[in-house]
């Protein structure tokens, strides 16, 4: 399990490096950037199970926080949950590769403003807080929708570093 863990935290990372390098400085007109980190929690949960799903979820957000300036333990928090709900689906759907990686990052995006706007609530001046009417949002959850099956697909080619390996496979 902890080679898993670590090859999600791994590619976790790598896309969050991607998303704030490269895809802030591109994508200049559109208010917003994909999660593709977000994406790829999701696969590896989706694939792996709760267990798994909510330890790459926790490191990774954890790792997340120091990369970023949001509050220590936020995304940790966040995608905790994220991981551990998405890991419960495991093997309820057959993974078709086009149509579930869309409603699954669609709803985990949606899931994950749900609890941001819940914590700010609370804490209006720590938590940033997404507003539903921005275009920002909207273009989040769309550009996230539509990068799920390619990203889905790409990740699909590493399966073998994510998942166990059954004796019967070998």
């Amino acid at each position: 399990m902890a080679k898993k863990i670590a090859w999600g935290v791994f590619f976790i990372l790598l896309a969050a490096l991607l998303q704030s390098a490269l895809l802030s400085r591109l994508l200049v007109y559109i208010p917003a950037i994909p999660d593709i980190a977000l994406c790829i929690l999701v696969f590896t949960a989706y694939i792996n199970g709760t267990m798994t799903g909510q330890l790459t979820g926790f490191f990774s957000g954890f790792l997340l926080d120091f990369i970023s300036a949001a509050p220590l333990g936020l995304n940790a928090f966040v995608r905790t949950l994220i991981g551990a709900l998405t890991g419960l689906l495991k093997d309820t759907f057959y993974l078709d590769f086009f149509f579930l990686p869309m409603i699954l990052c669609a709803g985990a995006t949606i899931f994950k403003i749900l609890i941001f706007l819940l914590l700010n609530a609370f804490f209006p001046e720590i938590v940033p807080r997404y507003s539903i009417m921005s275009l920002a949002m909207w273009a989040e959850m769309g550009m996230n929708t539509l990068l799920a099956p390619f990203l889905f697909a790409l990740l699909k080619l590493s399966r073998k570093l994510m998942t166990r390996i059954k004796e019967s496979d070998i």
